[in-house]
């Protein structure tokens, strides 16, 4: 671990600068143990890309780090005409666009944002919605950071907090000019044990009379299981936008819910309300309902309900006098945030695959913004991470901007490290035996009354100190995007 001296020294130094010499990608499919429905899509199976970087300092010494990430199908994209392998293909452009945009020698944070304008431009050239090509600067963006920690033996916690990446104003966010990102990052909090805010997808089971078979790996299925076993106090809820079968699978949901003592309760609409006065009828209906009182009293927020071509065009303004409204896949292009505050929203989420900096980025704004008596927030929400890099990566970001709880669907829909090599599960458990723990069937996150324990993230690089088996995957292939 870095020495008090040390740190001290590098808060006072430039940030370092460093240029991208090479790359290796990589990617592994991965099966669900459960299949997973949210907004217009179920998902039984899956890949994972994996991204190494090399870079070289100004010193001329040579480090590699890692990154990765679920290549999530109708997430990023959600045309019904493409197909998940094109979706797929889309992702992995993106990843290519990015290392075509990292040029020279540049702080990590200015790799970011002087390469967003022709980022965007040669995305939209192809096709490429702001959200696609944000997937490839986030995981490059990750994978360098990481050799730059690993460079200085620094744990991304010490390292953010010394501002090693050197963020500061940039014409990218011109809307926080002036703003002190060192005295920011200075002033973060690490947190070393987060909520996991588990997620119930759409077709998940209730009670056991919903099971027409079971899985025999041990985990629980039905939310009774997960209430019994796991006993978490965050809970996400998707709703489908059939206001009836919402409110009905609601009611359902809330007559497990509500044996517990006290919970909370997050709505997630993936887009599936045509318009904002839609989603304001399904919270009339959640109102009007007895059954639903304390369902509806534990609510924290409601995420991105409007799909986005419209999210960002009309006013959510009613619905978000009853509860707050938080956007995600709307969260595009770097200033999407600016344009919803002024539709009303007060939310916006952190996911690791839309980028380390995006969310530093928008923390900055909920401050500068907060500082004037308003009150804007951010959550953590997820994209199917699965153990190992893509958990811990996702985690340590969560924990650095201070968000006590997170959304977890990893964990339960997809069963541990299944479909990776035994040996590297375990060397992941060795390294981290307090966010992992030994089951009869392999390593699995360890939920303890709902909680991680993730103090053993702050190790040196982006929480995580040891590395994949890269040879248990296959050589990612180059993109067969081509935009009609």
């Amino acid at each position: 671990m870095t020495c008090a001296l040390h740190r001290h020294c590098l808060s006072r130094m430039e940030a370092p600068r460093f240029s991208l010499i090479g790359t290796g990608r990589f990617e592994w499919p991965f099966r669900l143990r459960l299949p997973f429905r949210f907004g217009a899509v179920t998902v039984t199976e899956g890949r994972q890309a994996v991204l190494r970087a090399r870079i070289r300092l100004a010193d001329g010494s040579e480090h590699w780090g890692v990154a990765a990430e679920t290549l999530a199908a109708k997430w990023f994209d959600k045309d019904p005409a493409l197909t998940d392998a094109q979706n797929a293909d889309q992702l992995r452009r993106a990843i290519e666009l990015a290392e075509a945009a990292t040029e020279g020698a540049n702080t990590a944070f200015g790799h970011f944002a002087d390469s967003q304008a022709a980022l965007l431009a040669a995305a939209a050239s192809e096709g490429l919605n702001p959200l696609v090509a944000s997937f490839g600067r986030a995981l490059l963006d990750r994978a360098m950071l990481d050799a730059l920690l690993k460079a200085h033996r620094l744990s991304f916690w010490q390292g953010m907090r010394a501002n090693i990446g050197g963020m500061a104003p940039h014409p990218a966010i011109g809307d926080l000019g002036g703003f002190d990102f060192g005295a920011m990052l200075a002033d973060l909090a690490p947190l070393t044990r987060l909520h996991a805010r588990h997620t119930v997808g759409l077709l998940d089971p209730i009670t056991a009379a919903d099971l027409a078979t079971r899985c025999d790996d041990g985990l629980p299925e039905t939310l009774e299981e997960v209430v019994a076993i796991r006993r978490h106090r965050y809970w996400k809820l998707k709703v489908s936008g059939d206001i009836q079968a919402d409110l009905d699978r609601l009611c359902r949901i809330a007559a497990v819910l509500d044996r517990l003592h006290g919970y909370h309760v997050t709505l997630d609409g993936n887009e599936q309300f045509g318009g904002a006065e839609r989603a304001l009828a399904l919270w009339r209906a959640i109102e009007a309902e007895p059954r639903l009182a304390r369902l509806r009293a534990s609510v924290l927020f409601i995420e991105q309900p409007v799909r986005r071509d419209r999210a960002q065009a009309e006013s959510i303004a009613a619905l978000a006098a009853a509860r707050p409204v938080l956007m995600d896949e709307s969260d595009g292009p770097l200033d999407a945030f600016v344009t919803a505050r002024a539709r009303g929203y007060t939310g916006v989420s952190s996911k690791a695959c839309k980028g380390v900096w995006r969310s530093l980025v928008n923390l900055a704004r909920c401050r500068a913004w907060n500082a004037g008596g308003e009150r804007f927030f951010m959550s953590a929400e997820d994209l199917t991470t699965l153990p190992g890099i893509c958990l811990q990566q996702d985690l340590a970001l969560v924990a650095l901007l201070g968000l006590p709880h997170v959304e977890r669907n990893g964990h339960h829909f997809v069963d541990g490290f299944a479909g990776r090599p035994a040996a590297e599960a375990a060397r992941f458990r060795a390294a981290h035996p307090d966010l992992y723990q030994a089951t009869p069937h392999g390593p699995r996150l360890a939920l303890r009354e709902g909680l991680l324990e993730i103090g053993s993230l702050d190790t040196p690089g982006l929480g995580a100190g040891i590395e994949p088996d890269f040879g248990a995957m296959e050589p990612m292939p180059r993109s067969a995007w081509r935009h009609a």
